[in-house]
């Protein structure tokens, strides 16, 4: 076993989905293989605009053929293993390439930086984690209820790396998790809330509204932002029951079940859409949706 990093693009020609599954050709198999049951660092490239560069990590569980497409394999991503770094890391840091593995004797990029699936030191995976998981400005929870579960004083610390001989260990708390799925959900949202339109700050700063999972951790939904969006108070309590969803193209559903049906239509955004990041591949994604209104939403 060993860490790796796997290359991924928004617009990649391959069957990915970064909390999923990641689909690769037989010639990156026996790297592939060799990261079961380890972390991977998932990498956007540079020829993307506005690149995320370092920007999730997950861990493989197994590798299959890919029964839809011969010559394909698809590495299966551990359930619940994903997460999206609070700060993207870019490729150069301060001194050069942050991944120095990449780099030949005479301390130049090598071809190596190219390869989409390549092997990466437990030094270098150390420290792209460190940088991407780092909370120089952590974000305050919406509500002082909400203190408790952001307690850096319980059992299980965020994260630790653990060095074991020639290995580092990766330990993700839940804790952690959820900071960082609220960073970058209100971040995605600019702290507003896709139902109501709404931005409201309150007096000691903290934005009045929540990064609500679309298919919930309790129902294997992952921590990554396209299974998030980011809702005030009632408007998330009118999602988690199901009186309101949404369509693929974010058109928003209200259920016949809601008493007040007026009431309701007075404070969606006028559009009849929900309001959608900036960026594509972090607005709410079809499958998560898609799983909201077969199992949550009241028809």
């Amino acid at each position: 076993m060993g860490f790796g990093v796997f290359i991924h693009r928004s617009d990649s020609i391959y069957d990915d989905s970064p909390a999923e599954q990641y689909q690769f050709p037989s010639q990156y198999l026996r790297r592939v293989e060799a990261c079961i049951g380890d972390w991977i660092i998932y990498y956007e490239p540079s020829k993307v605009a506005e690149t995320r560069g370092y920007f999730a990590i997950a861990r493989v569980q197994q590798v299959i053929p890919d029964p839809g497409t011969s010559g394909m394999y698809l590495a299966l991503i551990e359930p619940g293993s994903y997460l999206d770094f609070a700060n993207p890391v870019p490729f150069n840091g301060p001194t050069g390439p942050v991944e120095r593995g990449v780099l030949n004797e005479q301390g130049r990029i090598s071809g190596r930086a190219q390869s989409a699936v390549r092997p990466i030191s437990p030094d270098d995976f150390n420290r792209i984690c460190e940088r991407g998981l780092a909370e120089n400005a952590p974000m305050l929870p919406r509500r002082d209820g909400d203190i408790r579960s952001f307690d850096l004083n319980e059992n299980q610390v965020p994260f630790a790396f653990e060095q074991q001989r020639d290995r580092v260990s990766l330990t993700v708390s839940r804790v952690l998790r959820d900071r960082v799925f609220r960073r970058i959900v209100l971040r995605a949202y600019d702290e507003r809330c896709a139902i109501t339109g709404l931005k409201l700050i309150n007096g000691m700063g903290r934005a009045e509204v929540a990064a609500a999972h679309i298919r919930p951790v309790e129902e294997n939904g992952p921590d990554i932002i396209s299974n998030g969006i980011a809702l005030s108070g009632t408007a998330h309590w009118m999602f988690d029951r199901g009186l309101i969803s949404l369509a693929d193209n974010l058109e928003i559903l209200i259920s016949r079940q809601t008493n007040d049906l007026d009431g309701v239509r007075s404070i969606i955004n006028k559009t009849g859409h929900a309001r959608a990041p900036q960026r594509i591949s972090d607005r709410p994604h079809p499958h998560f949706l898609r799983w909201h209104r077969e199992y949550c939403f009241k028809q």
